[in-house]
């Protein structure tokens, strides 16, 4: 068969088989009487092979070892391709992410577009102080796009970076909630906790409808920054949240302030009570914790709360008794 044929046959161009020809890994086995090359079965099988390993990514060199080496194993060649193939997709997948966020900005030109990238290309920087600058840049006409604020809220291990972070995603135009509800769900529980405390930051009403559901989350760290962030909303249904974390010792000062100040009203202050005493008696609440219960009736206001405290002014744990009657006498002994 000649080379044309060949070409036609193969989809291999004529130019190719020439190139494969000149490296020794397909040569013709022989020639019409015009000197036309003339390939066999054999030929275009061994075509064939090249084609075939050129498809998973071998080098023509590797290709003719492979080919010719009567020795030679895939298994460690197969093993380098697939590293090297994760780390092309690895690449290829950041490039994606990276122009998807630039074009997330809509940068109006190429100046806007490149201010994007050096945001970008600061968000990620090993310098802390580079992050932080990024993250408080006032780029208002070319703001850095959600998904990418997001990612670095949720992997910033910096206090400050990571307060500079949660500062501009609650600037930014919104979306960033369904992102970070997504990240409460993560294996990781710093990653939690980072999208517990960014959501709880965010001030528009799609976070808080988030944070209402996150009072539910298996993890406590999550449920208490999601009912701390809802008391100062004004969100009852934080309640029994805030008394958990009350018990447990956990930001139980915040929890206690927070119960306090849901308690504007008589009813809520009178729910707030009864919820806290049924804690304080329930017989497997430890000492500690009827401690800081107690503790918390300070500034529940009405007389629900007075009497509760001057039942506990006679409780059998000293420690409790003598925390009841000092908040008795600072409210004057009445409600």
């Amino acid at each position: 068969m000649l080379i044309g044929e060949v070409a036609r046959r193969s989809g291999v161009s004529a130019r190719m088989l020439r190139h494969y020809e000149s490296l020794g890994l397909v040569r013709p086995s022989g020639r019409t009487g015009s000197g036309y090359r003339e390939y066999s079965g054999a030929d275009i099988r061994r075509i064939l092979h090249v084609e075939s390993l050129r498809s998973l990514g071998l080098s023509l060199r590797e290709i003719g070892r492979a080919l010719d080496d009567p020795g030679f194993t895939p298994s460690a060649l197969v093993g380098d391709l697939i590293r090297q193939t994760r780390a092309r997709i690895a690449a290829q997948t950041e490039l994606l992410t990276r122009l998807r966020r630039i074009d997330a900005a809509d940068p109006a030109d190429w100046e806007d577009a490149l201010q994007v990238v050096a945001l970008l290309h600061a968000l990620g920087s090993r310098s802390a102080d580079a992050r932080q600058r990024a993250a408080l840049s006032s780029a208002d006409e070319v703001p850095v796009p959600v998904e990418a604020l997001v990612e670095a809220v949720l992997n910033e291990p910096d206090t400050n970076v990571a307060g500079a972070l949660r500062w501009s995603l609650a600037r930014s135009a919104g979306g960033a909630e369904e992102l970070l509800a997504q990240a409460l769900d993560s294996p990781v529980a710093a990653v939690r906790e980072r999208a517990a405390r960014a959501l709880a930051e965010l001030p528009d009403e799609g976070a808080a409808g988030r944070l209402h559901e996150a009072l539910g989350h298996p993890d406590a760290v999550v449920r208490g920054h999601a009912a701390l962030s809802l008391a100062t909303r004004g969100a009852t249904g934080a309640v029994p949240v805030l008394i958990d974390m009350v018990v447990a010792g956990r930001r139980d000062t915040d929890a206690a302030d927070a119960l306090g100040a849901l308690a504007a009203d008589r009813t809520t202050a009178d729910r707030i009570t009864a919820a806290v005493t049924a804690r304080i008696t329930e017989p497997t609440t430890p000492a500690a914790a009827r401690g800081r219960l107690t503790q918390a009736l300070a500034d529940v206001p009405g007389q629900a709360a007075s009497r509760a405290l001057a039942e506990l002014a006679r409780d059998e744990d000293r420690a409790v008794s003598l925390t009841a009657a000092y908040l008795l006498r600072l409210r004057g002994g009445t409600g």
